[in-house]
């Protein structure tokens, strides 16, 4: 906390950045909050529009009530052929929940979290009740500087190896969202790359999931998808393969990712709420990562092939159910990271028509 001449606590700016062109910073409390909580959840709420999701389909949509936040999965930005059962479509809201807890943290906000609450509702995936004024924590206000430094950089990483102590706590993070990380041996990489070899295989052979695949790598001008600038210009050397998006722009030298670590995010359920918690978990291990510097590039294509993601059960020794793979590894420090995909404009995934005479 910044202190003035006399040793008093000061203000100091808001973590939240402009990311969209209708966010703007402003100052917060260090202290407790000082602003209506319709206000802390609208931000944090358009804060979450930083969240990764797969293919950067951004399939949310958040409602802002006067004492309650509420997340819902949007159908339209749903990938129907490559994940006809919504895993991962509720695993990336899992990541945008998570990080509006963060931002809220940050707020100095604490509420009570319920995850798929209404059978009736199956697209509700969260609504946030209960908020308790905690004072902000400094931990949340600095991963909310994470979350608008973060990017997904699927090129190779550096021959630096990332530091034990480093791995154990983006491990932690992960665990401590209710899901396991468990770092793969050098036999369970090749296992894991020839998994990846049979899920591009199959997924090429189908027309409808190319088709869908390529919807979503050119639709940057529409807020979504994936620009050729994030995408590399050709396959880069790597220990599993990466998907192929296509033809990128984006440059790629000549290193290799020896030094990179693979992980599978795991749990004991496979059920909607476990895929939320899941989200939260990988979320969770991102945003510590980036902090430390590390890049994570998550691998869904070895989840999305039925076949494959039976093979990951097996590396788990049937304890329970992959949600999603990953490589990590230090960011090569010569190559800048690439450009930040595309967000949607808040307006379009926070309605805060209900209380609008509220907000300031």
């Amino acid at each position: 906390m910044a202190e003035d001449g006399a040793g008093n606590p000061t203000r100091a700016p808001r973590a939240w950045g402009t990311m969209g062109r209708n966010r703007k910073v402003v100052t917060m409390s260090h202290e407790t909050p000082d602003r209506p909580l319709t206000t802390a959840l609208a931000e944090a709420a358009g804060m979450a529009g930083h969240a990764p999701s797969v293919h950067n389909t951004q399939p949310w949509q958040w409602t802002v009530l006067p004492d309650t936040l509420e997340l819902r999965v949007v159908r339209e930005r749903h990938l129907s052929v490559l994940d006809p059962e919504g895993r991962l479509l509720v695993v990336s809201c899992g990541v945008a929940l998570h990080h509006a807890r963060v931002a809220l943290a940050a707020e100095g906000w604490t509420p009570v979290v319920e995850r798929m609450p209404d059978p009736g509702q199956p697209d509700l995936v969260a609504r946030l009740t209960g908020f308790k004024p905690t004072g902000a924590d400094p931990d949340a206000m600095r991963t909310v500087q994470c979350m608008q430094v973060r990017h997904t950089d699927r090129r190779p990483v550096s021959d630096e190896p990332i530091p034990t102590a480093v791995l154990g706590e983006i491990d932690q993070a992960a665990t401590r969202e209710g899901a396991n990380l468990q770092v793969l041996d050098d036999d369970q990489k090749i296992e894991l790359a020839a998994a990846a070899q049979q899920a591009a295989a199959v997924e090429k052979g189908s027309p409808d999931l190319q088709e869908e695949l390529a919807y979503w790598t050119t639709r940057a001008r529409a807020g979504t998808g994936l620009p050729p600038e994030v995408l590399p210009e050709q396959a880069p050397q790597t220990t599993v393969p990466a998907r192929d998006f296509g033809p990128g722009t984006l440059p790629v030298g000549e290193g290799h990712d020896r030094a990179a670590v693979y992980g599978i995010l795991w749990g004991v359920d496979d059920e909607p709420d476990s895929w939320v918690r899941a989200g939260e978990a990988l979320s969770a291990a991102w945003l510590t990562a980036t902090r430390h510097g590390v890049s994570l590039v998550p691998l869904s294509g070895v989840v999305e092939v039925e076949s494959t993601r039976q093979t990951l059960r097996q590396m788990l020794s049937g304890l329970g159910f992959p949600y999603i793979s990953m490589r990590l590894g230090l960011a090569d420090p010569t190559h800048a990271g690439p450009p930040h995909t595309p967000r949607l404009e808040t307006a379009q995934t926070v309605d805060t028509s209900a209380v609008r005479d509220q907000l300031s």
